[in-house]
């Protein structure tokens, strides 16, 4: 009977431990589920970013480029020009080094025939059949103008006309405008060497000639008085005269008498 006692009370203490076991499970179940509930629901699907979100990480990204030490200090890659445009630029640029170098050289050039500033001011230029000139040159005259008859050449050893006058003169002696002028032109010429073409105004042209190292420069203006270069040796059709200026007066394209006009 004891035994049986004894054996009862192991059946019920199971049957209790059994059931403290179930209710401690169903409450730890309901403490999960609650925390469950209280959590914010996830999203089944992927989150994606906007295209322009995108673009703009990608363009920030790009500019980001590794330096030593520091991989996130941002460092653009240097812009390169194609190669046709940098061609275009090296060339534009030797253009315009050329270019300062003539206008340099030209400088150089008016700077050392006397040619400043005062050059580009232009003169009242109005000769008339009233005004006067100086001579280029002090001297006596060893062939006269002579158009409507002929004269005696030395050199040439023979008669013809002359359309303008030489003048004796010595070898570097300084040669001057006679008026105000416009220098026309500067050549050369077989007959009366290196020669300076003055413009007096009113279609009055001066040619000077026999002259080297001619100081003036084509479409400077020039007051009277400025020294236009210095008398050279005789060319072969004056070597019997000797050194000399030759002097033309034209108006209208024909030559007249200079000497009328001499002061």
């Amino acid at each position: 009977m004891k035994e049986k006692l004894n054996q009862l009370f192991k059946d019920k203490l199971f049957l209790v431990m059994l059931v403290l076991g179930l209710l401690t499970i169903v409450a730890a179940a309901g403490v999960v589920t609650i925390q469950r509930g209280n959590a914010p629901e996830e999203n089944p699907y992927m989150q994606m970013q906007e295209p322009g979100a995108l673009i703009a990480e990608d363009k920030k990204n790009e500019e980001l480029l590794p330096i030593a030490g520091d991989s996130n200090v941002p460092r653009k890659e240097p812009e390169t020009a194609p190669a046709g445009q940098r061609a275009q630029e090296t060339e534009t640029k030797v253009a315009k080094a050329e270019n300062k170098k003539e206008t340099a050289q030209a400088q150089t050039q008016a700077a050392q025939v006397g040619a400043g500033q005062d050059a580009a001011i232009p003169l009242v230029l109005n000769f008339s059949d009233t005004s006067k000139i100086a001579w280029p040159v002090m001297g006596n005259i060893l062939l006269d103008y002579s158009m409507d008859t002929t004269i005696y050449f030395p050199t040439l050893a023979q008669y013809q006309c002359n359309p303008g006058v030489v003048i004796q003169a010595e070898v570097s002696q300084p040669v001057k405008t006679p008026a105000n002028a416009k220098v026309v032109a500067t050549g050369v010429n077989e007959e009366i060497g290196n020669y300076v073409v003055l413009d007096f105004g009113n279609d009055y042209l001066a040619t000077c000639g026999q002259l080297k190292e001619i100081q003036v420069i084509e479409n400077e203006y020039l007051e009277a008085g400025r020294i236009l270069g210095y008398v050279a040796e005789p060319t072969k059709y004056y070597s019997v005269e000797g050194s000399n200026v030759y002097f033309e007066l034209q108006h209208n394209g024909e030559a007249i008498d200079p000497v009328g006009y001499f002061e």
